[in-house]
């Protein structure tokens, strides 16, 4: 174990290193990050110790280098750095703020998270704990994070970022954001142990234990924004059969997460050590799809040039996530089968042999009706659906709106460049708006808020005339036949909420002036993907 996570420090630095091109599959080193992380989560004993090892992934595997983090203290009315990673005793000592001064302050004093594109060029950055002489050369941004408790800001924490990483800014926000609130969440524990031990001492044991085991249940660990009951009732599933290698489905809507929550389950498992591979079988051309799952040897037809192993090859030891594997054509269903039965694959033009796989499929149609119709196997549909795990819908969680709604506003704000927030009745509005699209198309909506924004402020007649748009791109007219049953959901068209992702996608490249890498980027997803959805909605000749 400990030789795996020194490979993959080595496989980091080597993609941090300037001047060094490597290609990097950052997915891989979030995954591992959020894996490290849940473990110190899971054995919470020292909050500083803790915070230290946090600090230390961030900077080993991410490059978001000397973290720390600023604490205020009522007696001093002063914030001072509690913790953090690469700075020696003597620079800690001289991170010393007035809540006046610096960048530092002025986050504590708005509550408002900063990025700071170019310290050099910041003139309200003071350059306190550490000397710029002490800093390498070259463009640093730097991320300032409230931590808020009890919807009071107690402090701020910071790391600095160079220039020249790959990695997606946004996909650094989000990280960000997960370790933020963990270190609230261990803030928050440490302060109820403390005042127990004020008040209580025969059962004091006996409650910390309750609240460090409290920590494991924390949806940011694994990336799921989200504090309701039923998204704490579908990760607490996911951990009870993390421990074996049944075969898990996930079943709901579009924009439900289906994809996190496989990597909850990855993360949650003991093959978190191996790879996580993702097939999304929508998004494969049915004549490459045995290829894909099973691999090919040189010479088995014509064009394969070299052999390739297929995704269960590349999963072996770890876990494969199918997703949309209604899509899965039938010829393959039986295929699968197989090897779910049997433990074996065969490449095409090759022989057998054994894989050692976890398979997590995911859903959001009716498979029980695609049995019915003769679109998917009855004796696949059993092997899959041995632990079904249902994910709720956006409507059915409606107290995570909010914090959702503040999540993707911060990330708008750094992909478009903009600084927007939402006034309380235009968060009012959202929060009533039953989002038949999920997850996803809020998003969306708030990305729409925060471009064609005209002032900081978003108020609830701006939000107005979005939601209604987005009413006529969730609703059929009345006129129209209704659609067939595989196309619909809980009886929300699908067609649908696929227009409005064809919106998002237009609206991507148009800011993008065409660019379709820069889109992909901006919708969070890889160039293939992108492509697939342009045909797939007829946005390209292609």
């Amino acid at each position: 174990m400990k030789r795996a996570f020194h490979q993959q420090v080595s496989s980091a630095r080597a993609a941090l290193t300037p001047d060094v091109h490597v290609n990097v599959d950052w997915a891989q080193h979030e995954l591992f990050f959020r894996r490290e992380m849940a473990k110190i989560y899971s054995r919470y004993t020292d909050t500083d110790q803790n915070l230290r090892e946090v600090f230390h992934l961030l900077s080993e595997i991410l490059g978001l280098n000397r973290g720390r983090l600023f604490i205020y203290d009522d007696n001093s009315g002063l914030l001072s750095i509690r913790c953090a990673y690469g700075l020696t005793e003597k620079e800690k000592a001289r991170g010393i703020l007035r809540p006046d001064e610096g960048v530092t302050g002025k986050v504590f004093v708005s509550g408002q998270m900063t990025i700071v594109q170019d310290i050099d060029s910041e003139p309200t950055y003071l350059w306190r704990s550490v000397a710029r002489s002490a800093m390498p050369s070259g463009t640093t941004s730097m991320f300032f994070f409230p931590i808020v408790l009890d919807g009071k800001t107690r402090g701020v924490f910071c790391a600095n970022r160079f220039r020249g990483i790959s990695r997606n800014l946004t996909a650094d926000i989000g990280i960000m954001h997960e370790v933020v609130g963990h270190i609230g969440q261990m803030l928050r524990v440490e302060e109820l142990i403390a005042e127990r031990v004020q008040t209580h001492t025969v059962a004091l044991e006996h409650e910390n234990r309750a609240l460090r085991q409290a920590l494991k249940h924390d949806t940011l660990k694994y990336g799921i924004y989200g504090d309701s009951v039923k998204v704490r009732t579908a990760i607490r599933q996911i951990e009870q059969v993390a421990a074996s290698d049944v075969t898990v489905l996930l079943v709901g809507e579009s924009g439900t997460g289906k994809e996190l929550f496989a990597n909850a389950l990855h993360i949650a498992s003991r093959r978190a050590e191996g790879k996580y591979i993702k097939m999304n079988c929508a998004a494969v051309p049915e004549s490459l799809f045995e290829s894909e799952l099973f691999g090919h040897e040189k010479g088995a037809f014509t064009g394969a040039m070299t052999a390739k192993a297929g995704q269960f090859e590349q999963a072996d030891n770890g876990t494969l996530f199918l997703d949309e594997i209604s899509e899965l054509p039938l010829n393959l269903q039986a295929k699968l089968l197989r090897v779910l039965q049997e433990k074996t694959i065969q490449r095409i033009g090759g022989r057998e042999r054994a894989v050692n796989v976890r398979i997590i499929a995911a859903t959001n149609q009716d498979l029980r009706q695609r049995v019915a119709e003769g679109r998917f196997r009855l004796d696949l549909f059993y092997r899959l659906y041995v632990v079904p795990i249902f994910l709720p819908s956006l409507r059915d969680r409606p107290e995570d709106i909010p914090i959702l709604i503040q999540h993707f506003i911060e990330e708008a704000n750094v992909a478009f460049q903009r600084r927007v927030h939402c006034s309380g009745d235009a968060l009012a509005a959202l929060i009533r708006y039953s989002w038949p699209g999920n997850v996803r198309q809020l998003q969306n909506v708030v990305n729409r808020l925060v471009l064609l924004s005209e002032s900081p402020l978003v108020d609830a007649a701006e939000v107005a005339p979005i939601l209604a748009n987005e009413e006529g791109t969730t609703s059929a007219p009345a006129e129209n036949p209704a659609p067939e049953p595989e196309k619909k959901w809980m009886g929300v068209p699908a067609a649908r909420i696929e227009a409005d992702d064809a919106q998002a996608i237009l609206q991507a490249l148009r800011q993008s002036d065409g660019n379709k890498s820069r889109a992909a980027q901006k919708l969070g997803l890889t160039l293939s993907q992108l492509v697939y959805r342009l045909r797939k909605f007829g946005l390209t000749s292609g």
